[in-house]
């Protein structure tokens, strides 16, 4: 399974050979490193974890720092472990692969590891994961997509939520009940989504359609299936 870390610059339309538009989310993602493999035996569980999204170098603790230049990934602000990952990156200037280096498998990734874009390919089969669009408190027909009430004769329940429950028995509102309440600002994972075009010159995925999180949003993309 292919994964990335990267960042969402927006959306646009692409014309394909047949003439067809199509409206794609540009992701720029520069090479991630491999920062640390996970190791069942060690960790209880297999993952490999990825740094992306450069950044000044006074941004990063000294641990955060420290943990980066092991793998020679210095100056990559966002750590993002993946669970059964097989990337296929190029070997990086790592200055010192330690003992996690040492215990992962000649075919599998290796610490100091380049991940890019050219791991996916055109046609294939994604999910992305963001931090989804705050909007605030909201009322039950944005939020939920409730219907409205009646606005003549005298309504004064035109965008009121409407009974929540029953009075006397058992004389308490149930948990879950659909209501007005915070929307958005949550992790959210799109699947179904394709890889339209790959641009390794400059970093690039797009994906056809939108994909959660706003302008900047950090993302992470995998393949689905």
């Amino acid at each position: 399974m292919a994964a990335i870390v990267g960042k969402k610059l927006g959306m646009t339309r692409i014309f394909l050979e047949d003439g067809t538009a199509v409206p794609v989310t540009v992701i720029e993602a520069a090479p991630n490193k491999v920062t640390a493999i996970r190791k069942t035996d060690r960790d209880g569980y297999d993952a490999v974890q990825l740094a992306g999204i450069p950044v000044a170098d006074d941004r990063l603790t000294q641990a955060e720092a420290g943990h980066l230049k092991k793998a020679g990934g210095a100056g990559m602000k966002t750590l993002v472990e993946f669970r059964g990952v097989e990337v296929g990156g190029q070997a990086g200037g790592s200055e010192g692969e330690g003992e996690e280096g040492a215990e992962a498998s000649s075919e599998g990734p290796k610490i100091g590891e380049d991940v890019t874009v050219s791991s996916f390919e055109p046609g294939q089969q994604v999910k992305v994961s963001a931090v989804s669009i705050g909007k605030g408190f909201q009322g039950t027909i944005k939020r939920h997509n409730f219907g409205r009430g009646p606005e003549t004769h005298g309504s004064h329940n035109v965008r009121a939520p409407g009974s929540i429950g029953a009075s006397a028995d058992p004389a308490r509102v149930f948990k879950g009940m659909r209501m007005p309440g915070q929307m958005g600002s949550r992790r959210v994972t799109q699947r179904g989504a394709s890889v339209v075009e790959v641009d390794a010159e400059r970093n690039l995925l797009l994906i056809r359609g939108s994909v959660p999180g706003g302008k900047n949003a950090t993302v992470e993309v995998r393949s689905d299936g």
